[in-house]
């Protein structure tokens, strides 16, 4: 089953770091852009971190701190990385918990507003691991029976994950094919915000997902607590969920509508039901 497009999609795999998306940075970036008629597009940017890789880091990724020394920096590379995104879904190997929300958070260090509204995301780790419960190593082996040359480097572990989700196209009818369908289906549950600080109830209020308030509606608590967001905007949290967060308290302040004559008779004919 062929991956139905009806805009471009961007694969994309981050090494880093570490894993705070807070804190952590990129060293090195991969993006594979594939159109809707089949054609391809692919980089892949070596990143200065602007700090130290720790040993453990590049223990796994290969990426050492003399190796991306005169590399050019994420801010340098912005630009050209939002304008290569830009318009298209985003998909990748554990993208919804990590890739997505470092690399919003290294784009809006940067001065770039970046949001997810009228993007789709596929996670084609967790569509495996709905399915099969393996690792990317053991699923490009499964899916497509083929040995991960280059595991842990971006440009190998973006390729593998393309061609995985193809192969997971062609096995479970039941997914479907479409971004709609595929996004859906590799979404744990709603969030607010890319870290899963902030997610969404039935009845799609925002609550929080961590800490004393855990569970509450973050209305509820900024009425009762309204410090509590300034904590949050001042402590070690990524800042796309403070740009969430942000929002909710604008949102609270913002006057409400009032309502005319002819509505609030409306309302009162229906409290009462008059006709």
């Amino acid at each position: 089953m062929n991956l139905n497009l009806s805009k471009p999609i961007v694969f994309f795999d981050l090494e880093t770091t570490g894993v705070n998306i807070a804190t952590d940075r990129i060293v090195e970036i991969a993006v594979l852009k594939v159109f809707p008629n089949g054609n391809k597009e692919s980089k892949t940017w070596l990143v200065n971190p602007e700090m130290e890789i720790p040993k453990e880091s590049s223990a796994i990724h290969g990426i050492t701190n003399e190796k991306v020394v005169t590399e050019p920096t994420f801010k340098e590379l912005a630009t050209k990385v939002n304008e290569m995104i830009a318009g298209c879904d985003l998909a990748g190997f554990n993208s919804n918990r990590f890739d997505i929300p470092l690399l919003a958070e290294e784009l809006m260090r940067a001065g770039i507003d970046f949001d997810m509204q009228n993007r789709k995301a596929i996670d084609v780790q967790v569509i495996f691991h709905k399915k099969e419960q393996r690792t990317l190593g053991a699923g490009y082996q499964f899916y497509c029976g083929k040995e991960l040359e280059g595991a842990h480097g971006a440009e190998a572990d973006t390729n593998a994950t393309y061609e995985i989700l193809l192969a997971q196209l062609d096995k479970y009818e039941d997914i479907g094919n479409t971004v709609d369908t595929l996004s859906t289906y590799s979404t744990h549950g709603k969030r607010a915000d890319f870290a899963g600080f902030i997610l969404m109830n039935d009845e799609d209020q925002e609550i929080f997902s961590f800490g004393k308030y855990k569970g509450r509606t973050v209305e509820e608590v900024f009425k009762e607590n309204p410090g509590y967001n300034n904590w949050i905007q001042n402590a070690d949290f990524p800042l796309y969920t403070k740009k969430v967060l942000k929002g909710i308290k604008e949102r609270m302040s913002a006057p409400k509508s009032k309502m005319s004559d002819a509505d609030k008779l409306q309302a009162l004919q229906q409290k009462f039901n008059l006709r």
